[in-house]
């Protein structure tokens, strides 16, 4: 045998010492032991919750216990305090998301897509960024006085800024070469910024949104502290002064859920904007 024929050979007989490459397969989980999986943290914190509160260690005055809180909650909506309180407070956050988003929107849009845009807006955006809002509360309540406008411009100054910082940064990543060829097609500067550099951002828009959503709750605490006479806000101040620990504790849990919410609402809007991104799975 020839070494051109024992080559040959060689090739064409697979190597035992090499492994056959497996395509990646996808973890795919029960939607039952997903959910299982995720309400296992609450389930577990809660029973946590109610053994400190039927052993004594969380006494009424510092914790009321989760049974007490339920009755709470039941007596609240029985009476229509509680459906009040959170149309208030939703109004509230929503409207501070609305205006916050929408201008972080905008401001992101024109930084990311001009370097006219990032040169007018990036410098004053970075800086404003780095002061808390609420060392704005005060200020607020000199200029706008201490009706709803103060506390929806509250939501809406914590809102702008992690929407303007993901969308300008998305923006600025959509493919220059996507970008070339849509301009090379025709396309004016509306539509190109609507139909490639907007569903190019979008990954970082949703972040933006998700964040944003979330600083709105918290920025809604915060104004809610500016003299309510409503809200859940409201309801957590009249507790303070009655040392009403079952209440603070229902009216935290409920800020809690509103963030989920939120948080959750985005997440299907998201999956339905964009079903070609998934979460990598891992086994």
């Amino acid at each position: 045998m020839t070494a051109l024929e024992a080559t040959r050979r060689a090739d064409a007989e697979p190597a035992s010492h090499l492994i056959r490459p497996r395509p990646p397969r996808r973890a795919r989980r029960h939607p039952a032991a997903s959910l299982a999986l995720r309400v296992v943290g609450p389930v577990a914190l809660v029973a946590a919750w109610q053994i400190g509160a039927a052993s004594g260690l969380l006494t009424p005055d510092v914790l009321a216990g989760p049974g007490t809180v339920l009755t709470t909650f039941g007596d609240l909506w029985s009476d229509g305090q509680l459906q009040e309180a959170l149309r208030v407070s939703l109004a509230r956050a929503g409207l501070g998301f609305v205006l916050g988003g929408s201008a972080g929107l905008l401001i992101g849009v024109l930084s990311g897509l001009t370097r006219l845009g990032e040169e007018l807006f990036d410098s004053s955006m970075q800086m404003l960024r780095a002061v808390p809002f609420l060392s704005l509360v005060p200020l607020f309540m000199v200029w706008f006085g201490i009706e709803e406008a103060s506390k929806i411009l509250l939501i809406a100054v914590a809102c702008t800024f992690p929407m303007y910082i993901n969308v300008s940064s998305g923006v600025r990543n959509v493919d220059r070469k996507v970008v070339e060829a849509a301009r090379s097609f025709g396309l004016g500067r509306l539509r190109l910024v609507r139909e490639v550099v907007l569903p190019g951002a979008l990954p970082s828009l949703f972040a933006g949104l998700r964040l944003s959503a979330t600083l709105s709750v918290i920025a809604l605490i915060a104004a809610e502290e500016i003299n309510v006479t409503s809200g859940l806000g409201y309801l957590m101040n009249t507790a303070r002064d009655y040392l009403r620990t079952d209440v603070l504790a229902l009216c935290v849990i409920l800020y809690a859920l509103v963030g989920l919410l939120a948080d959750l609402a985005l997440r299907v809007i998201e999956r339905l904007a964009m079903p070609w991104r998934r979460a990598v799975a891992v086994r």
